[in-house]
């Protein structure tokens, strides 16, 4: 399995912070963000990492992380989204990386309190379809900025609805998905949404339609912290008291 941290954005909800940074390069406690996330992964089990992002700080990830080796990488590859077209456009970006493998994508804004590495290791005992991680949010306001799952009596997903008015469950979809190699053919059948970008939640839902989507639901914290200054903040104090990508605890409640 490879691993993709996708590291673009204009940053625009961190503002004033990301005028002369990518927000990734933000520090999270005793570490850049980005460096959160490629633990996170490695942690993992992955050391194929493709690290994507854009815009004219680019060059400062190279800068910080080299080749990779110091974080425990065995191979870093960068990739450079020209203009924001989308999660999933950025994601197909890693195509010819990812080499027909399966593929661990993670928002490298996203931060965990436990391990992810049961989520990959119960991809991979049946790497076929997509694997989402979901968080549980109480808190509806919150929840109608997020993609929010709709479950089936028999708590399948049944599909994904981005930003509701009305969220239709308590759990929302983290920036953290496993998914088979034809996500790369999924890409390349989706149409730009109402902001012109490729969406993830339209690949989420491809593979939902099709049957083959699986989740699993997180146990303790979960943060994105470029979703706010307010967020950015939770999670640096979260982390400064608790850490992140612990292995104290499973990670998962997992479901089919």
């Amino acid at each position: 399995m490879k691993g993709v941290l996708l590291a673009g954005g204009t940053g625009s909800r961190l503002q004033p912070l990301t005028t002369i940074t990518n927000k990734h390069l933000l520090p999270i406690y005793d570490r850049t963000m980005i460096q959160w996330a490629i633990e996170a992964v490695v942690n993992a089990g992955i050391t194929e990492i493709m690290v994507v992002t854009g815009g004219t700080h680019a060059g400062e990830f190279l800068r910080l992380l080299g080749n990779g080796n110091a974080f425990g990488i065995d191979r870093l590859s960068y990739g450079y989204q020209d203009r924001p077209g989308g999660i999933a456009e950025a994601l197909g970006l890693a195509e010819r990386f990812v080499d027909g493998d399966a593929v661990l994508v993670m928002l490298a804004d996203n931060v965990v309190e436990r391990s992810i590495r049961p989520m990959v290791d119960s991809f991979m005992a049946e790497p076929v379809g997509a694997r989402i991680l979901l968080s549980e949010v109480n808190e509806p306001e919150h929840l109608r900025h997020l993609g929010v799952p709709v479950f089936s009596p028999e708590g399948k997903v049944l599909r994904i609805e981005e930003k509701p008015d009305s969220p239709a469950s308590n759990y929302a979809v983290t920036g953290i998905y496993c998914y088979d190699s034809s996500v790369f053919n999924v890409i390349t059948t989706l149409k730009p949404s109402g902001r012109g970008e490729l969406e993830i939640t339209d690949v989420n839902n491809h593979y939902i339609d099709a049957g083959t989507m699986t989740y699993e639901v997180l146990e303790g914290f979960w943060g994105d912290a470029g979703e706010s200054i307010d967020a950015y903040y939770t999670v640096n104090d979260f982390v400064r008291a608790h850490g992140a990508n612990n292995d104290t605890a499973p990670t998962t409640a997992e479901h089919n």
